[in-house]
Order: C-alpha cells, then sequence, then structure tokens
C-alpha cells in the first residue's frame, strides 16, 4: 500500500551526507510508487529564536514552518535526516522544532495530567551521521540523541514507533562505507521504513 512520505533534511548546508541521504531515500521510495515530499531546512526562512515568546502567545509562524507542519500532519511516514553536532541537532533543526512544535497544534496541554501527542498514527525514520565511533555513542553517550528525538522530540507529538539507522565516523570514513551507507537509506525509501 502506498504511504505518504516527508523527507526532511536537517543539516543547514545543500551538499551534505544528510542531503544525499534525503534525496536517496526520496528517490527509492518514489520508485516504489509511494508520494513523497522533501524539504531541506537550510532552504527554509523563519526566526529559528523562540525567544521572549509565551505557548499562549507564540510567534506567528513563517510560511515555511507552516508548510513543514503541514507536511508531517499529511504524512504517514516522517523521516529526518541530520548530523549530531556537539551530541545535539544543528541548531536551524532545533529551532525549527523549537518554533513549530507548539501546543494546540503538535500536542495537547489541556487533556489531563500530562500532554497528549495530537500527530498519532505516523512513524518516524531517522537517519542521523556523526563523528563518534558507534560502540561510543552507545556505551559513553548512552545513545542520548536517540532517546531525545524518540521520546521527548518525535515520540512527544506522537510519531512511533521512530526508528534509527546511525552511520558513524563521517567525516573520515571507510573507502567504499559511503556507497554502502547510500545502499542502505535506498533499500530504506524502497520498504518506506
Amino acid at each position: 500500500m502506498a504511504k505518504k512520505i516527508f523527507v526532511l533534511n536537517g543539516h543547514p548546508r545543500e551538499a551534505s551526507l544528510s542531503a544525499t541521504f534525503a534525496q536517496t531515500y526520496a528517490d527509492a521510495a518514489q520508485g516504489e510508487g509511494h508520494e513523497v515530499r522533501v524539504m531541506n531546512v537550510g532552504d527554509l526562512e523563519f526566526d529559528p529564536d523562540f525567544g521572549q515568546a509565551l505557548y499562549k502567545e507564540p510567534k506567528p509562524l513563517e510560511p515555511d514552518l507552516e508548510q513543514v507542519l503541514q507536511s508531517i500532519e499529511w504524512a504517514d511516514h516522517v523521516v529526518l535526516t541530520s548530523p549530531m553536532w556537539w551530541g545535539g541537532l544543528p541548531a536551524k533543526l532545533k529551532g525549527l522544532i523549537d518554533r513549530s512544535f507548539l501546543p494546540g497544534r503538535t500536542f495537547d496541554t489541556k487533556s489531563g495530567k500530562f500532554p497528549k501527542p495530537m500527530l498519532k498514527g505516523r512513524t518516524a525514520r531517522v537517519i542521523l551521521t556523526s563523528d563518534t565511533p558507534g560502540w561510543y555513542f552507545r556505551l559513553i553517550y548512552r545513545s542520548a540523541l536517540h532517546s531525545q528525538l524518540k521520546r521527548q522530540i518525535l515520540g512527544f507529538i506522537g510519531l512511533s514507533p521512530t526508528r534509527f539507522t546511525h552511520f558513524a565516523q563521517s567525516s573520515d570514513p571507510k573507502p567504499g562505507a559511503v556507497a554502502r551507507w547510500i545502499d542502505s537509506v535506498k533499500s530504506l525509501g524502497a520498504q518506506a521504513i
């Protein structure tokens, strides 16, 4: 069954592994008959600073942020490609989340003791790159960024399950590694998972 898939490249630079992975996934999914929308955070124009705004009076969303939210609401499956920088997300991608994942649109704060996710029924795939070796990321950092994305960001708004593909030592990959990574992403896109 064909899915509606939203792919967001979270790397702010136009040419990057994240951009390559986003387009590879999108092309493979489209090739299997899925409907795909792709956006690149570097192309979006918005103020990433939540600033002094309150949840009750947030800054009005710029058209690009509105388009991101509409694409998430439209999708059955959301794919995020991103590098890990300083243990977290690039500032512009984090700003997109801060500004657009708001109560009343992505989660409901009036439903009881705990906020209720408003975007249930969607799955997610995160394709992450880092320079940190995989074993070090798991043992020393305890996969902190995976946990944050799965539980505190994507899961918080209802995207579940969130699955991860993590390519490590991406700034200085071993010979042939990038080609293998691209093949893996192509396979994920073809399966729409």
